[in-house]
């Protein structure tokens, strides 16, 4: 399997960065074998993402991070290099209802998501055999209103246990403190079973349905203090008619709300999302 680093970028726009950075990358005999950009003409923020053959270069990520940092200086860049050879550690996190979590693992074991999943986080025991199946450390911690500060403190201690990268709310049917939302901002994704920012809070399908609406849909998005109101990543749709019931929309729902979560996590594992204030610029 091919070993890359990925150089994220964003920083003022001016004119000669793209030129800048492919000549550094050029200069070392690197090889760009994929490249996105894009401007923000509102902002004056400019956006880049590569992706380098890494035997193309004659050195290691740490060199490389090193003799990029001038030029990083330079254009004010706020800038990150991943080497892929270093797999993220994803924590799952869910409550009763199992679709996501399912399909996760399965796209996992599958190969499709470039990850170690180093724990399931659940306020239920229901799933416990289904992560154990996957031999995946599986923890309850119950979450009721009397104890929600020391639940709460014992997930954070678990996250840290488990030296997670990205937290995943698949279907985790609980609103994270503050201070955690805070502490992995840009790291903890939920999927939101409504097409944001129509329909928040709960029973959004039930929402959807008293409204008369005819498209709905979920949205990938991530985690703030705010409630469902985070960076959006993904979304999509299913239409519906007059003669569907609440049930239906659920149903269909269901089917939205695991691809469009798969995608979200997916494209944030390849580095592909940039966040941008209360916004995404995703290359995907």
């Amino acid at each position: 399997m091919s070993h890359y680093y990925r150089l994220v970028i964003s920083c003022p726009d001016r004119v000669g960065i793209v030129a800048r950075v492919s000549g550094f990358i050029a200069g070392h005999g690197g090889s760009i074998t994929e490249a996105s950009q894009h401007s923000d003409l509102a902002t004056g923020r400019f956006f880049m993402r590569y992706e380098i053959l890494a035997d193309s270069l004659g050195m290691g990520a740490g060199e490389l991070r090193e003799a990029f940092a001038p030029l990083a200086r330079e254009f004010d860049m706020t800038w990150s290099l991943h080497d892929t050879r270093e797999r993220r550690r994803v924590v799952l996190m869910v409550s009763r209802e199992t679709h996501c979590l399912v399909d996760l693992l399965y796209r996992w074991t599958a190969g499709e998501l470039d990850c170690e999943i180093a724990a399931v986080i659940s306020n239920h025991d229901d799933m416990r055999g289904l992560a154990e199946w996957h031999d995946i450390p599986y923890h309850h911690v119950p979450v009721i209103p009397d104890t929600k500060p020391q639940a709460f403190a014992q997930v954070e201690q678990l996250v840290d246990v488990t030296g997670a990268d990205c937290i995943v709310l698949a279907r985790y049917m609980q609103i994270l403190p503050p201070a955690l939302c805070e502490r992995y901002a840009g790291q903890v994704i939920n999927i939101h079973h409504s097409f944001l920012p129509s329909f928040a809070g709960a029973k959004p399908y039930h929402q959807a349905y008293q409204r008369g609406v005819k498209l709905i849909g979920a949205t990938c998005h991530y985690v703030t203090e705010e409630l469902d109101a985070g960076p959006i990543i993904e979304q999509d749709i299913h239409r519906v008619s007059h003669c569907h019931t609440p049930d239906d929309l659920v149903r269909f729902g269901r089917d939205v709300e695991k691809a469009v979560l798969a995608r979200g996590l997916r494209w944030h594992l390849e580095d592909r999302v940039l966040i941008h204030g209360n916004k995404t610029v995703v290359f995907a």
